[in-house]
């Protein structure tokens, strides 16, 4: 387990990027916290990291579910499950098909379908302490 501190928006982003470069080819990674986190703002540096995305084309796939990001060597899904209630709905997005893809899968609310994920898996816990003050732990699992 590893803990880092970041003091604003900016540092949050740059702390997704050094994660994203740690990323092996393929991997599930959580982003885990309450609304306001910074989940997405996490979100939008590992995208930024990867290549696949600037920031200002990342926002949150709450209503859409899925987004997918691609460049020329790397592939990458941002996912929101908040809106969905029920294990079947979360099974009818075709999660199992995205996770054998060679991609780098973010997943927002993912911890509230546990039994649908690989055991595998990078844990990003987001705790915001102030405005822009966020704790933020890394566990691999699995």
């Amino acid at each position: 387990m590893r803990m880092e501190r970041t003091h604003t928006e900016d540092e949050t982003i740059e702390l997704g990027g050094r994660i994203a470069a740690e990323l092996p080819p393929r991997a599930v990674v959580l982003l885990i916290g309450n609304l306001g986190a910074g989940k997405t703002t996490m979100a939008k540096g590992i995208l930024q990291g990867l290549g696949v995305a600037k920031l200002e084309d990342v926002t949150s796939p709450t209503f859409t579910l899925i987004h997918e990001y691609e460049s020329a060597s790397r592939l990458a899904y941002h996912i929101d499950l908040y809106r969905l209630d029920e294990a079947r709905q979360v099974a009818g997005l075709g999660l199992d098909e995205i996770f054998d893809r060679e991609a780098i899968v973010l997943i927002e609310w993912g911890e509230r379908f546990p039994e649908l994920l690989p055991a595998r898996r990078l844990e990003i816990r987001l705790e915001s302490t102030s405005d822009d003050q966020r704790n933020v732990q890394l566990q691999w699992l699995g």
